[in-house]
């Protein structure tokens, strides 16, 4: 059930109640209606950076699709209009109409969809449908869908009578100009989502929260791999300072392409402490490098970094790199003496600043093998 940020139901009786007000001039976010949601604190398995893409739409009239998944917030122009009419910052359908005269409103049933296919793999846990800037054209409610088909299947292989596509958010009500939260239960894999708008509408951007569930035969098949990797099931935990962005960058696959696409902390000005950051990997593994990088970060990268790691929840804390000097914009490699096998790992920062990427890499050891496998067939039941 959709609810607002103090947890209240939405009403539902009035079927304007949840158009935001028109624009009226200044900042048009200065009444946007955000959400605080656990569950967003997981990875967007949505995220282009990881290989997502919207890959068909039954309708696009008036806003291409691929603006779903956009990572900055959606942008709003009053007088940006083209030959179809406004031009909206979202994914945004034509108004539809019923069968004749007599009948002008669509049927119950009919609906828009955009089927999305994950950048990653895995078990959903909540999904954000953002109409923002869509006060009065967003649709009456949402519904999405998911299901697990691998390879590279196209539209029309996802479309196909025997895939079944099973309903994770069932049709519910959305606010205007809002981040509408979901969260989803259930621990089933999935591979692609439906967003389906009831009838017709608009959806600014699309957020998919879930933790990433890997294929146990392709790490296998590729040897060494970076253990911490999102696409590879590793996980940010916590961290001591989130003010810039957010910790769980740093193991995005690729380079760093601008100050904020990694992990930047504000000025620390408590002497004798530093940052740090937590993360677990997907199951226990063996790491005989690492790789620290702090592309784009030129004035206010970490002055000196090191690594610890842990075997298990409660197991002792032990070094990996000890304290070392990191330099501006640069990458820094180290081959570890020794494997380091480990569930967990801490980067702390001195006495702080940002760390673009970082990349354990190693295999994963028998146990871990095991519990990926485990892991992996149990979602998929």
């Amino acid at each position: 059930m959709l609810t607002d940020r103090n947890q209240t139901e939405l009403p539902s009786t009035d079927p304007h109640a949840n158009d935001a007000a028109p624009y009226g001039g200044g900042d048009p976010y200065a009444d946007y209606r955000a959400g605080d949601f656990a569950f967003t604190e997981l990875v967007d398995l949505a995220d282009r950076r990881l290989g997502a893409g919207v890959i068909a739409a039954n309708d696009e009239f008036f806003a291409e699709r691929e603006n779903l998944l956009i990572r900055e917030p959606a942008v709003f122009d009053p007088e940006r209009f083209g030959h179809k009419g406004k031009i909206m910052d979202g994914w945004e359908t034509r108004r539809r109409r019923g069968a004749d005269a007599d009948h002008p409103f669509p049927a119950p049933e009919e609906h828009d969809w955009a089927i999305v296919r994950l950048g990653a793999p895995g078990i959903i846990r909540g999904v954000v449908v953002d109409t923002a800037h869509f006060r009065g054209n967003y649709p009456q409610r949402v519904s999405v869908q998911a299901t697990a088909v691998e390879g590279a299947p196209g539209p029309g292989e996802l479309l196909a009578d025997d895939v079944k596509w099973e309903e994770i958010v069932p049709p519910a009500p959305v606010r205007g100009h809002a981040a509408n939260g979901f969260e989803v239960t259930g621990g089933r894999r999935y591979t692609h989502v439906r967003v389906c708008q009831h009838p017709d509408g608009g959806i600014a951007r699309l957020r998919v929260h879930g933790e990433v569930v890997p294929d146990p035969a392709w790490l296998a098949a590729l040897g060494t791999i970076d253990l911490i990797s999102i696409l590879n099931g590793g996980m940010y935990e916590d961290a001591s300072d989130r003010f810039y962005s957010s910790p769980a960058q740093i193991i995005l696959p690729g380079t760093s392409r601008k100050m904020d696409d990694g992990w930047e902390n504000r000025r620390r000005r408590v002497r004798d402490t530093n940052d740090w950051v937590r993360f677990r990997l997907p199951a226990q593994g063996a790491v005989r490098a690492v790789e620290i990088d702090t592309a784009c970060l030129k004035g206010n990268a970490a002055g000196w970094i090191s690594l610890h790691g842990r075997d298990g929840d409660t197991g002792e804390w032990f070094e990996i790199i000890p304290r070392t000097r990191l330099q501006p914009d640069t990458p820094h490699r180290f081959v570890l003496d020794a494997e380091a096998v480990v569930t967990h790992v801490r980067l702390d920062a001195y006495p702080d600043g940002g760390v673009a990427r970082m990349r354990l890499h190693g295999t994963p050891t028998e146990a871990g093998a095991a519990e990926l496998a485990r892991r992996h067939r149990e979602s998929a039941a």
